[in-house]
């Protein structure tokens, strides 16, 4: 029987915390709802007590969202959960999320605390968001970094105060995929009660390595996996949802799923992409323009031949229109021939020879050749042919 991997969005959090993405509530509410019909489990809809406007949108997509978990993110600070309590009160289905800091150094740096207090402040923290809702997750900020007896004593300690999911993050995208793996089947293997509750993943991408580290934690007990549109967030950025669902379904298939719709993921990409105002990078796995593009005349002759050659996963599937054959100066005689035959332009042997002659010189001043340049070389050397 395969085991679901829950996906917990949190673009409209840590996603939003990118310079120059702030979103208002009515861009928020648009996007939730497009989230919730992705296939989205857990949408982390902001940090409510954080400003008016977040209290706002946190608000709003509880009353709107009616499938999905909406969850509001807290500090261990009683005002905090109070606050998004209140935000979360006309939620189907509402979750707190709460935590504080397990490493030596932001116990040590940042609360100028003790391992005990921390643990004290967890546990304070997990007990009094229980007391508003039954679904409550319990962050260990800085999981990567922290000690694995002591991160699984915390972590122990905040399961029997009511914590229904633990988030071991990898706050600075420090971990090596191996080590974080590890440090997953540790925290399954000697968390008491740890069958109370979801291990989940929450990786950042300043090493690069955040879908990796997340794969590793799904492989080693991890059932939830906290994740972005386009892989947005702090800094390098967090895990992106697009790589995850289609990593599950591609290679781990025989023993996961999620329920993402991904044929939605490249409108959701560019609907997030334009409501940010931050571009996707070209050649970003599953969302970028060039995902499916192919400028490299030997990739192009087997992908016109079979896309299988250099294609795992069909554009279709995650809402591209199709493969796309580029034509520059690396492409060759078989990508020339297949766009000009979309253009109209069928051409023999002879007359692909002398056509690729003219567009090799062409496309070394140029540096891609679109239809109407290839319209323009063809009818110039082919004047009798009808396009």
């Amino acid at each position: 029987m395969k085991d679901k991997i829950q996906i917990f969005d949190t673009t409209l959090r840590d996603g939003e915390q990118v310079p120059g993405c702030k979103l208002n509530a009515s861009q928020k509410l648009i996007i939730a709802k497009e989230l919730e019909n992705l296939g989205v489990d857990i949408i982390e809809a902001g940090f409510p007590v954080s400003s008016p406007g977040d209290f706002e949108s946190v608000e709003l997509i509880s009353k709107n969202i009616k499938e999905t978990i909406v969850c509001g993110l807290t500090r261990s600070v009683e005002k905090d959960i109070r606050v998004a309590a209140e935000a979360l009160k006309h939620a189907v289905r509402p979750r707190i999320h709460t935590g504080i800091g397990t490493s030596e150094t932001h116990i040590k740096y940042k609360f100028n605390s003790t391992r005990e207090g921390v643990l004290e402040r967890a546990v304070n923290a997990v007990k009094y968001a229980k007391s508003f809702v039954h679904d409550v997750e319990f962050y260990a900020e800085d999981a990567g970094r922290t000690d694995n007896e002591f991160l699984a004593k915390v972590c122990s300690a905040v399961v029997a105060a009511g914590a229904t999911v633990l988030n071991i993050p990898d706050t600075t995208g420090y971990c090596l995929p191996h080590e974080y793996g590890e440090k997953i089947k540790y925290l399954y293997e000697n968390v008491e009660g740890i069958h109370k509750a979801v291990l989940s993943t929450h990786c950042h991408n300043d090493l690069g390595l955040a879908t990796a580290n997340s794969m590793a934690g799904i492989l080693n007990g991890a059932r939830q996996v906290e994740v972005t549109i386009n892989g947005i967030g702090e800094r390098a950025g967090n895990t992106a949802l697009e790589e995850v669902a289609m990593i599950v379904q591609h290679r781990m298939g025989d023993r996961f799923y999620t329920d993402i719709q991904s044929k939605e993921l490249n409108r959701l990409s560019k609907l997030v992409s334009e409501s940010m105002s931050m571009p996707v990078q070209a050649n970003k796995a599953i969302v970028g323009v060039n995902a499916f593009a192919h400028s490299s005349g030997i990739h192009q002759d087997g992908v016109i031949k079979n896309t299988l050659t250099y294609e795992i996963i069909d554009p279709a599937s995650v809402g591209a229109e199709k493969s796309l054959i580029l034509l520059t100066a690396r492409s060759g005689r078989a990508a020339l021939a297949f766009r000009a035959k979309e253009v109209g332009y069928n051409l023999y042997k002879d007359q692909l020879d002398i056509a690729y002659e003219k567009f090799i010189d062409l496309a070394d001043r140029k540096k891609e050749i679109n239809d109407e340049d290839l319209g323009t070389l063809l009818k110039g050397l082919f004047p009798a042919m009808i396009a």
